[in-house]
């Protein structure tokens, strides 16, 4: 008897060491600052580890949102400028509508703009990024699910 009470708390402390070290976020989820949202670790989505890299690789050229003294429309997506130049600012093309509404991807004239869907909301032009090819869904999701999360400066 007393052999199978240490084997018994044996059994019990590594259940719980094991459910402690375990990741709880479910599927994908973690924190290891991956890109979540299908791209990456799994970690969760930030400003500047998951949104501003596609911002990067996506909006670049002196003619376009980064690297540009004077933007189009004033929007610069610059590492740094991005949150201050979206996240409740009014849209130049449709005035009545955020760049960026936290909480609310389908609200967000960006997201619209990479969508391609600016036009069911009085928008115009053409789908972002300009001359780049589309954005992949997977990058899409990882916008919409920043804004989702509150499109936190982070």
């Amino acid at each position: 008897m007393s052999l199978s009470r240490p084997i018994g708390l044996t059994l019990t402390l590594l259940l719980v060491a094991g459910l402690a070290c375990s990741d709880s976020s479910g599927p994908g989820g973690g924190n290891d600052g991956g890109n979540g949202g299908g791209g990456g670790t799994g970690g969760p989505i930030t400003l500047s580890g998951s949104v501003q890299p596609i911002l990067n690789a996506n909006c670049a050229g002196s003619s376009c949102h980064i690297g540009n003294s004077s933007p189009p429309h004033g929007l610069n997506l610059t590492s740094g400028q991005t949150h201050a130049n979206t996240v409740g600012v009014a849209s130049g093309q449709v005035p009545t509508m955020n760049r960026v509404e936290p909480g609310q991807p389908d609200q967000s004239y960006l997201v619209h703009m990479i969508q391609g869907t600016f036009s069911t909301v009085g928008g115009s032009g053409p789908r972002m990024p300009l001359g780049a090819g589309s954005l992949s869904q997977a990058q899409i999701d990882i916008i919409r699910d920043w804004i989702t999360a509150g499109a936190s400066n982070d």
